[in-house]
């Protein structure tokens, strides 16, 4: 029942969620520095230097890693949650068909 009652009202704040947790990680990957230089580098922009420091780049990767570990798990979640349950009388596997009986008696 209460299950039944999560169903109904979790799949939209996950939906919320998700679309935050991806906006995060855009963000994320585009403040941290290129290894090298990338287009920042191609354009004539300072590609080596870092505002957060010279470790700054350690602890954005850490941090991009558990985001995305966390946005894939709410993915996760999300489709388990939104997917029709099988119905249980149901057979799990097909019964093979069975030939019609040849008639002998003609």
């Amino acid at each position: 029942m209460l299950f039944a009652a999560l169903r109904d009202w979790l799949p939209p704040i996950l939906n919320i969620l998700i679309l935050l947790a991806g906006l995060f990680l855009i963000l994320l990957v585009l403040i941290q520095r290129g290894k090298g230089g990338g287009l920042a580098g191609a354009f004539g922009g300072a590609g080596g230097s870092s505002a957060f420091g010279s470790r700054a780049g350690d602890t954005f990767t850490r941090i991009t890693i558990y985001a995305a570990a966390f946005w894939v798990l709410f993915i996760m979640i999300t489709i388990r949650m939104t997917q029709p349950e099988a119905p249980k009388n149901a057979p799990t596997t097909p019964t093979p068909t069975q030939p019609a009986p040849a008639d002998a008696g003609d």
